[in-house]
């Protein structure tokens, strides 16, 4: 068994338990503290760090304990405190929660993830700035819209403009990073040949999705949340929903699903029987959406393997 060291994650902090020999630490959520983490995992010949997805603040100490030789993975932060209900823990310490997610990832026999890419984060970087962009254009617009004094319509018009030349940055450097890399070009050509699939949609799937191409299609669907889940228990056959998942992938898949069924007519068609045997008009659409992914995923098996042969 892996000696363990469980980090629970906040903002300013990291505070760490080591199983193997109840050490427990706290650390400054910084480059420093992060290198005074690694001395003690070495120190206590720690073979893996795991802590919880935190929105991002994890992400530090995930890099830096790499780029410091030291395996890490990242765990569902509602599937660890499940796992503190289930072993009667009520109780909620940072000190706790750090013993938790080490009991956790040995329960589960979690594994180190892959090792961080940094191109791989800088296009997330950037993609998640351009959805806040979008976000933010969006709100100012509504804004507009309902004001009707000049000097505060200037203003927005101001704000406006500002976030627009910045989308209009920000998507050259997307563009620049993806064609710097020779898969990830090769792989916007083949999501570039569906229809309905442009510049944002595949910016999304390189930087949400990197296992595309790599997994099957029902793991790929897991992943972006588009897989009917089971609900059956005894006699009881209950209504298949999707849940969970990367909500950017699947958002934008939604989202093309309509501009896709315009230019094709395969999944206008589908999208038509699944009206006509009387599904929702929201289930058509993410069956839709599944679909497209399906196709994409294959685009990228193919792209891959074209890569591979080449070199």
């Amino acid at each position: 068994m892996l000696n363990i060291c469980g980090v629970d994650v906040s903002k300013n902090v990291l505070d760490a338990f080591v199983a193997s020999s109840g050490t427990y630490a706290r650390f400054a959520n910084d480059a420093d503290g992060i290198a005074a983490l690694a001395v003690l995992c070495r120190a206590e010949d720690v073979e893996l760090v795991v802590m919880e997805a935190t929105g991002g603040q994890e992400r530090m100490a995930y890099l830096l304990l790499w780029q410091a030789g030291i395996g890490c993975a990242v765990v569902n932060a509602a599937a660890v405190r499940y796992h503190a209900r289930s072993k009667g823990l009520l109780e909620k310490t940072d000190r706790i929660d750090a013993a938790v997610i080490a009991s956790f990832a040995a329960m589960k026999d979690v594994q180190a993830g892959d090792p961080p890419d940094v191109d791989q984060l800088h296009l997330k970087a950037l993609v998640t700035r351009l959805s806040q962009i979008t976000c933010d254009l969006t709100v100012q617009k509504q804004r507009l819209s309902s004001c009707d004094d000049a000097e505060a319509r200037a203003s927005l018009d101001e704000v406006i403009s500002l976030l627009k030349r910045q989308a209009r940055h920000i998507e050259g450097e997307i563009a620049s990073v993806i064609d710097d890399d020779p898969l990830w070009a090769k792989l916007a050509e083949a999501f570039s040949s569906i229809k309905g699939v442009a510049g944002r949609t595949i910016a999304i799937l390189m930087a949400e999705l990197p296992e595309i191409g790599l997994i099957s299609n029902k793991a790929v669907s897991k992943l972006a949340g588009l897989a009917p889940l089971a609900d059956d228990s005894g006699k009881r056959k209950g209504q298949r929903h999707i849940r969970g998942g990367r909500e950017r992938v699947r958002s934008i898949l939604y989202v093309i699903s309509w501009i896709a069924c315009k230019y094709d007519n395969s999944l206008a068609a589908f999208h038509r029987r699944l009206i006509e045997a009387g599904k929702p008009k929201m289930v058509a659409r993410i069956a839709v959406a599944h679909k497209i992914l399906v196709r994409l995923n294959a685009k990228a098996r193919e792209a891959r393997m074209e890569m591979q042969i080449a070199t």
